[in-house]
């Protein structure tokens, strides 16, 4: 065999030697920031905020409800938080209350004052609407590294921030997505952009965060959120104000007793 032939071959296993390490770097860096993300913003505490949840159909019509959130941060499990309608009529003193966890199904609850009754939410309706609304119950959960599989796919400025984007794969079956594809801008580790895709792999939703503000000189969050639903032409936005941070809330405030004294 000439030289010629030798660099041929060794160069052809190689390449296919390495290919295997290519992928395994993809996932970890996509791992890797995904954990760079979360741990950034650590140390938040509590939050609340007032919201305003504009719902927009296909022939754009819209309608608004006013609500109050509320947020806890817990060192060893997901978070917490109580989300309470004020307006309109029909749905004041609504509430939905949400522990997430990290390996373990979310635990969720809505209490209909109309019923007096606090209902359930299944893991297997987690992709159902909440309050009609383009987001699911299960976008209502704080984002939990382990609850997902990665791989980075490329930089890509976003909104003028050069961003990584990286796929995330939920590892709960009864989850509505195949995928995520997550924008995170490389400055502060926010995230910019995410296009969900449903279980058929077609592109459903994107959720858009702009108006960024620091909190606690540390803490980012956006003031607008805006779901688009590809599919139905429906879109909801969420417009947050009067943000606040770390202000003293205990456990005792997210329990299932608290959604009916909700008000």
């Amino acid at each position: 065999m000439n030289s010629l032939n030798k660099s041929f071959i060794f160069v052809l296993f190689a390449s296919l030697i390495a290919l295997p390490t290519f992928a395994e770097d993809t996932e970890n860096k996509g791992l890797e920031i995904a954990k760079a993300s979360k741990a950034k913003d650590a140390g938040w505490g509590d939050s609340q905020a007032e919201l305003e949840m504009t719902l927009r159909n296909q022939h754009g019509q819209t309608s608004i409800r006013k609500m109050r959130l509320k947020s806890l941060e817990q060192e060893n499990d997901g978070d917490k938080s109580l989300t309470v309608f004020d307006s309109p009529r029909d749905v004041k003193g609504t509430a939905f209350l949400s522990f997430s966890h990290p390996n373990a199904n979310d635990d969720q609850w809505l209490y209909l004052p109309a019923l007096k009754e606090v209902k359930r939410i299944s893991s297997r309706n987690k992709s159902g609407s909440f309050m009609g609304s383009e987001f699911s119950f299960e976008d209502l959960t704080s984002f939990e590294v382990e609850k997902y599989d990665y791989n980075y796919l490329r930089d890509e400025i976003i909104d003028g921030e050069l961003s990584w984007v990286i796929e995330q794969f939920p590892r709960d079956k009864n989850s509505g997505y195949k995928r995520r594809i997550v924008w995170i801008d490389q400055s502060e580790y926010r995230t910019r952009k995410v296009d969900f895709y449903d279980r058929k792999n077609s592109l459903l939703k994107t959720l858009s965060f702009s108006n960024y503000k620091k909190y606690a000189e540390k803490h980012w969050r956006a003031k607008k959120m805006e779901m688009i639903n590809h599919q139905s032409g429906k879109s909801t936005l969420l417009t947050y104000s009067d943000f606040e941070i770390n202000k003293g809330l205990n456990e005792k405030e997210f329990n299932k007793n608290a959604l009916k004294r909700a008000r």
